[in-house]
């Protein structure tokens, strides 16, 4: 405690020491003065120019396209411009004062605090995402404030000196805040450019599986190779991290085998296209329904009464997989129907078809409906109507119970009698004997 109070007061005695010497020599006056109009000069340039490249740059109300938008975003930073000038000005100024007292402490105080000028501009009025603004008030100001006031160097020197040790790892306090600040800002830059490409990528013609799975790299490239920066910017070896990610994939190899199928199989079907979301599947053990969510490890489906089935990826690749979407969204179902013996046959198949190609969501392409003799039953002759829908016959479009309502009405239209279950009974050795009464 001692030595930092005495390190303190050496810092005040070291300044008081410089601003005595700045407010007693002449040469620190002439350097004020060159700040001071520096400063007014700046000012009159920024009134001239500012409103001249507002002007030129500033696109028409309403303009989306790129260039506007690349307008738009230079005129952001129309701020900085005042600070900016004053920089200008005050380091002409400098070489002028170098040149005539062979010093110029002063005035390249004054170059850094109009620096420290311009972070509080950018910080307050410029950015306005939530993040960067908060990692500017909190990161960018102080360490301008300190570069402004010259404590940056030795502030610097002193944490890269201090290091902290767990076990075996060592590294100093300097590397551990820069490695923060680095890590923030190229996360950052990650989720944003994921974002962006995301984006660019949905909107390219391609199919909805390719889309995901460009969606899926283009993340984990951006993410990697934001963590092999950062990884240098902190100084560890790659080397170090070849050898623990060898001794990961061992670990997966042996013990998370299910897991890695799981995963690639998911790939192969991305790839593929085989299946993806919106189609409707049934596998070879018995599980069908709407495939809703594909993920790294399973894929969802959504059953005709709302339950979820995971399925593992591996199922869709090593087993038999029926597809109902994927040759086209048109299907072909059958209605099965009987009419009695006493019946001309002939007049029935006509009479169906005209009834059922009149409901509005029956085809008529690949072909229109196609009632066909099936067979001759025990109580009555048996007919078969074919037709083809737009989609599945699942709990939300009952196809086959507004068809088999159709024929129903068709052929009680017509007389025809739908047959029901008859038994003959055939009495041998005379009849029964009455009971006594």
């Amino acid at each position: 405690m001692n030595g930092l109070m005495e390190q303190a007061l050496g810092y005040l005695e070291a300044g008081w020491a410089l601003a005595e010497g700045w407010l007693l020599s002449p040469a620190a006056w002439s350097q004020f003065g060159l700040l001071v109009a520096a400063w007014i000069l700046a000012v009159l340039a920024n009134r001239t120019i500012a409103p001249r490249i507002d002007r030129l740059l500033r696109p028409a109300e309403g303009s989306e396209t790129t260039i506007a938008k690349a307008r738009r975003f230079v005129l952001l930073f129309l701020p900085l411009l005042l600070p900016l000038f004053a920089y200008v000005f005050t380091a002409i100024g400098e070489q002028v004062t170098r040149s005539l007292f062979g010093s110029g402490a002063v005035i390249a105080f004054g170059k850094r605090l109009f620096l420290f000028v311009a972070a509080r501009i950018l910080v307050r009025d410029i950015i306005t995402e939530p993040f960067l603004n908060f990692l500017g008030r909190y990161a960018l100001i102080p360490i301008a404030g300190l570069y402004a006031l010259g404590l940056l160097d030795p502030i610097q020197t002193a944490l890269t000196e201090t290091v902290i040790s767990l076990g075996n790892i060592s590294f100093s306090v300097m590397s551990l805040i820069r490695g923060v600040l680095a890590g923030s800002i190229l996360f950052w830059l990650g989720s944003w450019s994921n974002q962006q490409s995301a984006s660019y990528i949905g909107k390219q013609p391609m199919r909805p599986a390719i889309r995901q799975l460009s969606i899926k790299t283009a993340e984990i490239a951006i993410f990697g190779i934001a963590f092999l920066l950062l990884m240098n910017i902190m100084g560890i070896s790659l080397t170090s991290l070849a050898v623990l990610g060898g001794a990961i994939g061992v670990g997966l190899g042996f013990g998370l085998q299910k897991i890695a199928s799981n995963f690639i199989s998911g790939v192969i079907l991305l790839v593929e296209g085989q299946a993806t979301v919106g189609d409707f599947v049934e596998l070879d053990g018995g599980e069908a329904g709407t495939i809703i969510k594909m993920t790294a490890r399973a894929t969802i489906l959504e059953t005709f009464d709302g339950k979820w089935i995971v399925v593992p990826n591996e199922d869709f690749i090593t087993t038999r997989v029926v597809n109902y979407s994927d040759a086209g969204s048109a299907k072909r179902y059958e209605a099965a129907f009987s009419v009695s013996y006493d019946t001309d046959i002939n007049v029935v198949p006509g009479i169906i078809n005209a009834a059922v190609e009149q409901l509005p969501f029956v085809l008529s392409a690949p072909e229109g409906p196609d009632c066909e003799l099936a067979g001759f039953g025990e109580s009555g002759i048996d007919f078969v109507c074919e037709y083809w829908v737009e989609g599945i016959d699942d709990g939300k479009n009952k196809y086959r119970s507004h068809v088999l309502f159709a024929i129903w009405n068709a052929l009680k239209e017509a007389g025809i009698e739908i047959p029901y279950p008859h038994r003959v009974i055939e009495m041998k050795g005379g009849a029964l004997p009455r009971m006594a009464e």
